[in-house]
């Protein structure tokens, strides 16, 4: 391909509105252009990279045994409605009505569709196990496309389904799956770690994400130094300091005039924050719902939604605050009615805790769960947070920033029994398939190649994903040796099956080793009048720099050879 042909446009200029290496350089290097927030253009060069990383997928999930399907990215709003997820999914579900009134979604994943399908096609023990996967187009209304390609309101996705007729066999699917994933991250060139999860909207038993660390990244992991625990910070357990030990005491009111907060309250009392119990305002499906915690600790919502079973929760705004009656600021479970009450067990399981009194300007010393104030529901729902205990071995967790590349769910018959997914067994009787269900996004695997794979100068991309294996670099391409070797070098790259962009533009030298770099092709090959008196042409890697001339046949030889050791060939 001639770059004089091609539609690529390198920009200069970094783009003011990327934040990320990633969205600088896919910008620069003209592989997308914006069209809306979280929706973007793929130009040939883009396009070309985005299908050899789905080609990786396809080759490692047919390994793994999985079969592909296509299922529609338009759903009937029905099948949603009836596994309850048109609720849960809320505003980020598109919806649509056509012309005759019908409501259908746009897919922002497909549990439902691959349901419906495997509901029509499995009917006995023998059908089982099977894995289906297809690479389609999802939808999500986004309220905050970010990164890129990080997070799109439009993505491609590969997702994959498996049935199994118990636990244990869905083991050995989550196992392939999992081996899968590792096999293909590692060929595009992303180092990730598997990190324990919550299965969020999609639901389920266990997961597990692949995430590639980078200070970058928009998710929050807890790493273990002692024994290699890791989670993502939704998930993440850990062991609190233990409560201060001592015997009941009375309730005592005491005077905090303008102390407000828990490092306020806890320093005109003399005590440590530990000592204090903390509440927090929230509604759960517009119900109200009152968390205590222990003082030194923070609430983490995604745990606290889970223990509610609820599909939206978010902090109390002020007004729902001021008709309750709750005194923020001086605020306890003391006296609470009418609303439910979530408690940690930090907070149940303290001695003597500085709670609010609820009236301005007052606290509660001594103040005790089960004397003075009872839960209507006690769940883990504190944070963990940067030195926190490992609850397995007991040292400091470390905490990292991280990209989701590809996430894994133990669903088990969540989705089957909802969605009528039933299989006869040996015994002729009625099961529901037990399922997993397997992600990865391509757009957002291709960012995170170049945020693994990029110096100053531009993008390094891994020989596998790479847009061509060789930028061939034309000066002088006026002169008839410079035509004769470049015509010489193209059958020779071609004979030895390298894929080759030729740039043939009338531009300075300047640009186009430039452009080269910012391209960023593994190999960079000059054909110029210098190059052809020093007996051949300039042999350049990408990633080291290092550069020789070769003869022209012997530069299409060390490119292929390099090309295969690199791929394992």
């Amino acid at each position: 391909m001639r770059m004089r042909q091609m539609l690529v446009k390198t920009l200069r200029e970094v783009p003011s509105e990327a934040e990320l290496a990633s969205h600088r350089l896919l910008l620069r290097a003209g592989l997308v252009v914006p069209l809306a927030a979280g929706l973007y253009c793929f130009t040939p060069l883009g396009w070309r990279v985005v299908r050899k990383i789905e080609a990786i997928i396809r080759e490692e999930m047919n390994r793994s045994g999985a079969q592909e399907v296509h299922l529609p990215a338009l759903h009937p709003i029905e099948l949603w409605e009836q596994s309850g997820r048109a609720a849960l999914m809320g505003p980020t579900l598109f919806r649509l009505i056509d012309r005759k009134e019908r409501t259908f979604a746009l897919g922002p994943t497909h549990e439902e569709v691959i349901s419906y399908l495997a509901s029509r096609a499995i009917q006995s023990y023998r059908d089982l196990p099977v894995t289906l996967y297809q690479i389609q187009t999802k939808f999500r209304d986004e309220p905050r496309p970010r990164g890129g390609l990080i997070r799109l309101r439009e993505f491609t996705m590969k997702d994959a389904y498996s049935f199994d007729t118990d636990w244990d066999t869905l083991d050995a699917s989550y196992d392939a799956a999992f081996a899968a994933y590792e096999r293909i991250f590692r060929r595009a060139g992303v180092p990730v770690l598997p990190v324990a999860a919550d299965s969020g909207a999609i639901g389920g038993k266990d997961s597990q994400e692949f995430i590639f660390l980078t200070e970058s990244g928009e998710d929050t992991i807890l790493l273990c130094p002692g024994c290699n625990y890791a989670a993502n910070a939704e998930k993440a357990e850990f062991t609190p300091p233990p409560p201060i030990p001592a015997d009941p005491l009375p309730v005592e009111k005491v005077h905090t005039p303008g102390q407000r907060t828990i490092a306020e309250v806890a320093a005109f009392l003399g005590v440590e924050p530990r000592q204090t119990l903390k509440a927090v305002f929230y509604r759960a499906d517009g119900q109200p719902v009152f968390v205590a915690i222990r003082g030194d600790l923070e609430v983490n919502e995604v745990k606290l939604k889970n223990a509610l079973h609820a599909t939206d929760i978010e902090p109390m705004d002020e007004e729902t605050v001021k008709r309750l009656g709750l005194v923020a600021g001086s605020a306890s479970p003391v006296g609470i009615e009418g609303m439910t009450v979530v408690a940690d067990p930090s907070a149940v399981e303290g001695v003597n805790l500085v709670a609010g009194a609820n009236e301005p300007d007052y606290h509660l010393k001594n103040t005790n769960h089960g004397r003075d104030w009872n839960a209507t529901l006690v769940a883990e729902i504190a944070l963990a947070r940067e030195g926190d205990a490992c609850r397995r071995c007991g040292a400091a967790l470390a905490m990292r920033r991280g990209i989701e590349m590809g996430h894994v769910f133990k669903l088990g018959t969540l989705y089957s029994e909802k969605m009528g997914v039933y299989y006869l067994d040996e015994r002729g009787e009625r099961r529901p398939c037990v399922m997993g269900c397997y992600g990865i996004g391509v757009e957002r695997m291709l960012a995170a190649i170049i945020e693994a794979n990029h110096d100053a100068d531009g993008i390094t991309w891994p020989w596998e994903v790479a847009p061509f294996d060789v930028h061939v670099v034309v000066l002088g391409g006026e002169d008839p040796a410079v035509a004769d070797a470049l015509a010489r070098l193209e059958t020779e790259l071609a004979a030895a099956g390298l894929e080759q962009l030729i740039d043939d533009r009338d531009d300075s030298p300047g640009i186009k080793f430039k452009d080269a770099d910012l391209l960023g092709m593994p190999k960079r090959v000059t054909v110029s009048p210098r190059a052809l008196e020093r007996g051949g042409v300039e042999l350049r890697d990408r990633r080291t720099g290092a550069t020789s001339v070769v003869a022209i046949e012997e530069a299409a030889r060390l490119v292929a050879d390099e090309r295969a050791g690199a791929l394992g060939r």
